[in-house]
């Protein structure tokens, strides 16, 4: 990180002419950690952070369980959770989180507009036009599916939708998840996401009522009939995808059944060299292993039950017969794992079949994004091109897994002189940005205006003893923002 802050610094610091002006697509970490780095390196750079919500701080306010404990974590910690590609698994605490990168929104060369959408507020050439670099810093707004039949029943959705619904994300708040029609919901996949709703899930609302956790989703849950959890994954405990404190926590449940197949845990050659590789593998091997062990043969009356089941893959969704076009269970196939080089497994079809009933189903199996006009994309992947282009519009990238590669790219091309020429000429920046909007009705939302957000959100919570009580609507939001 030193490095790269150096050579940032040296490489801005030949730039001459006219003040370097940027412009920040998407709030969420990994573009206040690149607005941070951008405004030390140098001393007249002015930067805008643009998203299209009203509220700032992407996944740490929409992304994030509201059921964790709290953790003391510095600025450096928390953008090293991002910078692992573990934002959804490290829960931070939400004020110590904005009290940092408000920082950065306060900062006399930096300002953030809120309700600025890419594509229909203004369109990337646009901004290229307005600003010496533009920098894309926003997830994949789309989820993966597994193409196969039946997957568009009614009762089947993204973890990803799940989570922004009980988060109190507008995008999602009449998401309406039916918790009362079935006893029982499978969730696809056995990552920190999936755990995150699987403890939302089961987890006493009681202990969900003192959090940030959204009304509608707090009200729905209080009368759920969900009693029973599958979660379930193509491999096998040594490959689950989680991190062990997401694991302990779901295992830490009050009064939760949690059932493991003892044969699911024999551990094969290929296993062990896994392990021997990888500290968290072996960590969350050995706390379902424990857990397996120390459960009981059965569960008792009014306990919630969570089932981990390995090594299934689904093959289709089933209809349900009494209710049309909607989900009443997953037939799966029974796999096995394959080895396909050193330390590395993956899951074959078996030809056996087995089914498990339910009418809720939860897809947590990963994000894509979503194409933008004026950048390259891989449809096959779902990825938009994370390298940079240089051209007379300026500097164009996509921020990568880790954020910390963007500014090593930005400090290699400005090193090598690409942008010499393109920032001898004057850029209009957020003076240009303001008019344009201004001409389309667009009205931006400005750090002061996320601040009376905030403080409605706090008096409202503090009514309930909850730390803020979220606004969901984007009505309400806006009204917010602008009284």
């Amino acid at each position: 990180m030193y490095q790269a802050r150096t050579l940032l610094s040296r490489s801005f610091a030949s730039l001459s002419n006219y003040p370097l002006r940027v412009c920040i697509v998407g709030s969420g970490p990994a573009g206040f950690y690149t607005a941070e780095k951008t405004l030390k390196a140098h001393q007249e750079a002015q930067v805008d952070i643009i998203d299209r919500l009203p509220t700032p701080f992407g996944l740490v306010r929409s992304g994030v369980a509201p059921d964790h404990p709290e953790k003391q974590r510095s600025f450096t910690s928390i953008l090293l959770a991002f910078i692992l590609n573990y934002s959804g698994l490290y829960q931070i605490v939400f004020a110590i989180v904005i009290n940092q990168f408000s920082r950065v929104a306060q900062h006399e060369r930096c300002s953030f507009f809120g309700n600025v959408s890419l594509g229909s507020s203004i369109s990337l050439s646009e901004l290229r036009q307005l600003y010496h670099v533009v920098v894309l810093a926003y997830g994949a707004e789309s989820d993966r599916v597994f193409h196969i039949p039946g997957e568009d029943l009614f009762g089947i959705h993204s973890a990803r939708e799940f989570v922004w619904w009980y988060n109190g994300h507008p995008d999602c708040r009449n998401l309406n998840p039916d918790l009362k029609s079935t006893d029982t919901a499978v969730i696809l996949g056995q990552g920190n996401v999936a755990l995150d709703v699987a403890r939302i899930l089961l987890r006493p609302t009681e202990e969900l009522a003192t959090t940030d956790i959204a009304s509608h989703a707090l009200n729905a849950l209080e009368e759920s009939y969900i009693r029973k959890v599958y979660l379930v994954g193509r491999r096998g405990p040594v490959q689950a995808a989680c991190t062990t404190k997401e694991l302990r926590e779901v295992l830490g449940i009050k009064n939760l059944f949690v059932n493991i197949k003892e044969a699911d845990l024999v551990k094969t050659p290929a296993d062990e060299e896994e392990m021997k590789n990888s500290r968290i593998q072996r960590r969350v091997y050995e706390l379902l292993s424990k857990a397996a062990a120390s459960a009981s043969s059965q569960s008792s009356s009014g306990q919630r039950e969570l089932h981990f089941v390995f090594f299934r893959k689904p093959d289709c969704f089933l209809e349900s017969e009494k209710k049309v076009i909607h989900v009443s269970g997953v037939h799966f196939e029974k796999t096995a794992l394959k080895g396909v080089g050193p330390g590395k497994q993956v899951a074959v079809g078996t030809g056996e079949f087995e089914d498990i009933d339910c009418r809720m189903v939860l897809k947590s199996i990963g994000y894509k994004s979503v194409p933008v006009n004026g950048l390259p994309f891989d449809h096959r992947k779902g990825k938009k091109q994370k390298r940079i282009i240089v051209d007379q519009l300026g500097l164009l990238l996509q921020t990568s897994t880790v954020p910390e590669e963007t500014v090593a790219s930005i400090s290699e091309d400005l090193e090598k002189g690409m942008l010499s020429s393109i920032s001898s000429l004057p850029k209009p920046g957020r003076e240009g940005l303001l008019q344009l909007l201004d001409r389309r009705d667009v009205i931006p939302i400005p750090y002061s205006s996320w601040e009376k957000i905030d403080s409605v959100e706090r008096r409202l919570g503090s009514l309930r003893n909850k730390p803020r009580e979220k606004l969901t609507s984007w009505e309400d939001l806006l009204k917010a923002a602008t009284t």
